[in-house]
């Protein structure tokens, strides 16, 4: 029990001897994996800058970023693809942050955002919106999906926490997948009922950050900004959580608050990306998982290499589907479905990688 609970501290980075802390060659590791994380981020978004579907070269990408003008270059570095970039920046930190909190909470490495039912909740909201009150700009879309995915999610929350035990991880996942399933299949017949009005909200049910600007952007981004503060207070105890109910009791942390605050910076974030670019799949999924096997199960590093390698991943995604069907492109929740389906197949048969 001794040594249970000193590996427990030196999990939660409470009461840590210097023989229990990380090995200096694991932590210089951490640290370095954590740069070059931040090098493909530096790299996406200088390519995601400069690829698109219309060809600029390198010098007119710069005289557009460096100087006054209203050429057609211009217009494309500064008015679609600046913004466009900040938006799958922005996008990617929410969905992998809060998919690794989901992990965390549920203590299920295969679980993301989607589990509360945040993308069948803003689905149907944005359903609601169309069909009833004539929405039909990406404007009017943002603040349906985002009232959606806040009233579903507390709906699973409330429904998760029903009886004496209250909220535990099981319930939850239960009462998010339920609630979905059936969001998801009441939405499906309203789309079949009525296509021609549903035609207009394909871009964003695909997962697209294309025409999505500041005047998408700033409206959520305080949410967002709330969201990872909570994260941040949240991952210390997610570490004594990951331990077990009872253990994390016995090392002081206070469950319930943790739930809720992990509730809370979840359905913010997800709840804020999806309603900006629709629901994106595998970011929250894969993200987590893949720092998880670089770092170990130590939350704090887990977020900080999911808070590099989500963005990279959504802005990397974009500038492909940019590219593959010029001068058309793939909606960016297509392609991180095609790149996220197979690595996530090999990931799961790691046993390393399979359990937090």
């Amino acid at each position: 029990m001794t040594r249970l609970t000193a590996d427990a501290g030196a999990m939660t980075g409470s009461g840590a001897s210097p023989a229990e802390a990380p090995e200096p060659a694991r932590a210089w590791r951490r640290a370095l994996g954590l740069t070059a994380g931040l090098g493909a981020l530096l790299v996406t978004v200088v390519g995601s800058v400069l690829i698109g579907s219309q060809e600029l070269s390198v010098p007119e990408v710069w005289n557009a970023l460096a100087t006054a003008g209203d050429t057609q270059a211009h217009f494309i570095v500064n008015d679609l693809r600046i913004p466009r970039t900040v938006v799958g920046l922005a996008v990617g930190i929410a969905l992998g942050i809060a998919g690794a909190l989901i992990q965390a909470l549920t203590r299920n490495p295969l679980a993301d955002p989607g589990i509360l039912g945040v993308n069948a909740g803003a689905a149907f909201f944005v359903a609601l919106g169309v069909s009833v009150f004539g929405v039909s700009s990406i404007g009017g879309y943002v603040w349906f999906a985002f009232a959606g995915a806040l009233v579903v999610t507390v709906a699973v929350y409330l429904i998760g926490s029903a009886g004496r035990g209250g909220a535990d991880p099981v319930q939850l996942t239960l009462a998010g997948v339920a609630l979905g399933a059936v969001l998801s299949g009441v939405v499906t017949a309203m789309v079949l009922l009525d296509s021609q009005t549903f035609n207009q909200m394909r871009s964003w049910n695909a997962g697209s950050i294309v025409s999505r600007g500041w005047d998408i952007l700033l409206p959520v981004l305080p949410f967002l900004a709330v969201g990872l503060v909570l994260a941040g207070v949240a991952v210390g105890a997610l570490n004594s959580i990951a331990l077990g109910d009872d253990l994390a009791r016995a090392l002081g942390t206070n469950i319930t608050r943790t739930r809720v605050l992990v509730i809370i910076a979840v359905t913010l974030l997800a709840g804020g990306a999806t309603a900006i670019a629709g629901p994106i799949g595998f970011v929250g999924l894969m993200v987590p998982h893949i720092a998880r096997w670089i770092v170990g199960p130590d939350q704090r590093w887990i977020l900080a290499y999911t808070l590099v390698l989500a963005p990279a991943l959504v802005l990397a995604a974009d500038i492909l589907g940019r590219i593959v069907i010029r001068p058309a492109e793939f909606p960016v929740g297509i392609v991180t479905a095609f790149i996220g389906a197979p690595v996530l197949i090999l990931l799961v048969r790691r046993k390393r990688a399979s359990g937090l």
